[in-house]
């Protein structure tokens, strides 16, 4: 996991405490671009996720099967 990655995560969760918050003082209304916003970090942080993922998926390679010796 990169460092935007951590960012990302931590900032969409550090908003939805934030609205959270904000939902009990001043309502949903005051509070809603909060949780959109968070909202877009998650997709963001998914979708940063899923290409990370399809670049590398090639460049794995399956292990070798240990060789096994002959009984005589």
């Amino acid at each position: 996991m990169k460092l935007t990655d951590i960012l990302l995560l931590s900032l969409s969760a550090a908003l939805v405490i934030v609205g959270t918050h904000q939902t009990i003082v001043g309502g949903i209304t005051f509070s809603y671009p909060i949780f959109m916003l968070a909202v877009a970090l998650l997709f963001w942080y998914k979708y940063r996720k899923n290409n990370t993922g399809q670049e590398t998926t090639g460049d794995i390679k399956k292990p070798a099967l240990p060789k096994t010796k002959k009984r005589k």
